[in-house]
């Protein structure tokens, strides 16, 4: 009976010691926790700073802009609030200068010029993407090489062609050299790719054409990229500087991105620097708003364009 008692104890204190040897679950999910946690934190405390840093200085245009004249230039030390905020900036920047011919003749160009080129990369794309000729990709191939050529040298080119057809100061001569884009075209045949080719053999045993299968398939299908590029091209042509500058020495063809020069110069002088702010903050809004509205829409289609498979 002694033996079988000191054998049980034994084993007692063994299963004892077994037992304070394994871990506590429940300490190292709560350690686990609490890092998530940790790293949550830390992550959205960057990410809050990042935002600050790229968002100061809209703050900074936004708040110059409400600031009176005498208000800015008694400031010796910039101050990041106002007190007596005040829309009389944005009064001048309509009156100084023509803002508003600006910007109805930035919306034509913009408007103009992106249908055009939807039209021009779609056709493109689905003939990279979808049709069969001899030399396909030694073509592409040679059409992506454009993209390797500076920007500098298409801008003379473009200069010298447009004024030998005598098209400066004219709505053709901006628009002309506008129409295309080698990364567009390339990024939706990147998508157009992506749709099966069931599909298409398919539309093509129904007897659809070419163009129909592509208006009725693969442009819907293809919406999300379809909208990132067209709001893409919307930001480029609204921001568009060297070429209209280039190619217009007419107030009447001034675009937005040209007319802050203007402003600058001849509309409220170098130093009435919170006017200018006011005109601006009214030519950033339509982009800001468009983002804003559009941005699921333009993460989804860059990302569809940057897969295949």
């Amino acid at each position: 009976m002694n033996n079988q008692k000191e054998k049980m104890d034994t084993n007692g204190r063994k299963r004892e010691r077994q037992t304070e040897n394994l871990p506590d679950y429940g300490q190292i999910e709560k350690r686990a926790r609490v890092r998530r946690k940790a790293g949550s934190a830390v992550t959205y405390i960057l990410l809050v700073f990042w935002g600050m840093i790229v968002l100061f200085p809209f703050y900074w245009m936004l708040l110059t802009s409400v600031k009176s004249y005498s208000a800015y230039n008694a400031e010796h030390i910039p101050k990041f609030f106002t007190l007596s905020p005040t829309l009389q900036n944005y009064g001048e920047a309509f009156t100084a200068v023509p803002l508003g011919q600006y910007l109805l003749n930035t919306t034509v160009f913009t408007i103009v010029t992106t249908a055009i080129m939807l039209v021009v990369i779609t056709l493109a794309a689905f003939a990279f993407a979808r049709l069969e000729f001899r030399g396909k990709n030694l073509v592409f191939v040679l059409f992506l090489s454009l993209m390797m050529i500076p920007n500098e040298l298409v801008i003379i080119t473009n200069f010298v062609t447009v004024t030998h057809w005598d098209m400066r100061n004219t709505f053709p001569g901006l628009i002309l050299p506008s129409v295309t884009s080698v990364f567009y075209i390339y990024l939706l045949k990147e998508n157009f790719e992506q749709i099966p080719d069931s599909l298409y053999y398919a539309a093509k045993v129904d007897g659809t054409s070419d163009m129909k299968y592509l208006l009725k398939v693969m442009v819907p299908m293809s919406k999300p990229t379809l909208i990132t590029v067209t709001i893409l091209k919307v930001i480029e042509c609204w921001n568009s500087y060297v070429w209209p500058r280039l190619i217009t020495d007419d107030p009447n063809y001034f675009l937005v991105s040209n007319g802050i020069q203007e402003i600058r110069e001849n509309g409220f002088g170098r130093e009435n620097i919170p006017a200018m702010m006011a005109a601006v903050v009214v030519i950033s809004v339509p982009l800001v708003v468009l983002f804003l509205i559009f941005r699921k829409q333009i993460m989804e289609g860059v990302s569809r364009g940057g897969t295949k498979g």
